[in-house]
């Protein structure tokens, strides 16, 4: 299986320099690539591996264009142009074409005749599966569950009852939606448990990745919105909405009905403490801990970098006499302005 580089061309609206009729296989590194793959070019500082590239081609920029030995797919984005290239090599993984026998298919579901629907999947009672949409193995979608058109859960992913899942949203393996909220009342030192009867509710075009878990709302929804992406082992609590096209690296954790704004960017590890508001627009980088709303626009960090362990220790001493420090600086500003005053 393979494609011309003229239909690459033609698909990604890149400008082709070269054989048209080269047929390539696949993707690969600038420095391992071979002449049935294509590769791309973004940083500068990459350019010195271009002249000994052995891929049949690569996708670089106008400026980059003279450097290339080999055939180009000329572009104003190459890693943007990548992208939809590489889509085109995605092989297709699904076990079977339709519903397998092993399969459990409750009352009253409705599962698209162009719909998949794995080995030991279970469907609920009235779930809807949309067309051209694939339920891996082993995935358990609970009753009353909306999923929509081309829509994938990869293997093993749980979907509780009553949440609703959009168009082409790709959910990879073990993945939990709809699962309780973090919701207690404390009676005399004795936990009772608070009932989450909200659901999850995720928009068009998302992708949530492996392990990650999005808690049901407690009243109202959480709400993931349409273009969100979400890495691995991610923490969404109860009634969190998540603005559409904002981006979450792995290992965010994101507090009960916390807010975030439309094309935000999340540092991994992040925290965000709950019921604040993050801006459209925001970035908050890697292990940052966010304690109150942000209310503008920016990049936004906290903690203290990595440094050498007798520095770090120093440094802590530090700052546990900043409080003393700051009070007797205060004393002397003082003191300095009643000398200025005596003349």
């Amino acid at each position: 299986m393979g494609i011309t580089l003229q239909e690459l061309a033609d698909r990604v609206g890149a400008r082709l320099v070269g054989d048209p009729k080269k047929l390539l296989s696949g993707v690969g590194t600038l420095t391992h690539a071979t002449t049935t793959q294509i590769t791309f070019l973004s940083n500068p500082r990459y350019r010195k591996h271009l002249e000994g590239t052995g891929a049949g081609a690569v996708i670089l920029t106008e400026s980059d264009l003279s450097y290339c030995p080999v055939d180009a797919l000329v572009s104003s984005d190459p890693y943007l142009t990548y992208a939809r290239v590489a889509a085109f090599f995605v092989p297709d993984t699904r076990d079977n074409d339709g519903i397998h026998s092993s399969a459990v298919i409750g009352a009253g579901a409705n599962v698209d005749p162009t719909a998949t629907v794995g080995p030991h999947a279970v469907i609920g009672a009235n779930v809807t599966v949309g067309a051209g949409a694939i339920i891996g193995p082993g995935c358990v979608v609970q009753r009353d569950v909306v999923i929509g058109a081309q829509t994938r859960l990869v293997a093993n992913v749980m979907v509780y009852y009553g949440c609703r899942i959009g168009c082409r949203v790709l959910i990879h393996a073990g993945a939990v939606i709809g699962s309780d909220g973090f919701g207690f009342a404390n009676d005399k030192g004795i936990w009772i448990k608070i009932a989450q009867l909200g659901r999850v509710i995720i928009g068009d075009d998302v992708e949530i990745g492996a392990n990650t878990t999005i808690d049901r709302g407690a009243v109202e929804d959480t709400v993931i919105e349409d273009g969100v992406i979400l890495d691995n082992l991610i923490q969404v609590a109860h009634n969190v909405r998540i603005g559409a096209h904002t981006a979450m690296a792995g290992c965010v954790g994101v507090a009960g009905s916390a807010v975030i704004g439309k094309h935000c960017a999340i540092g991994g590890g992040a925290g965000i403490l709950g019921h604040l508001e993050i801006a459209d627009g925001v970035t908050v980088t890697a292990m940052s801990l966010v304690t109150k709303s942000i209310r503008e626009r920016g990049v936004y960090s906290s903690g203290t970098p990595l440094q050498p362990s007798d520095s770090w220790h120093k440094s802590a001493v530090r700052f546990k006499q900043l409080d003393e420090m700051a009070r007797r600086l205060k004393q002397i500003e003082k003191e300095l302005a009643d000398l200025k005053k005596k003349g």
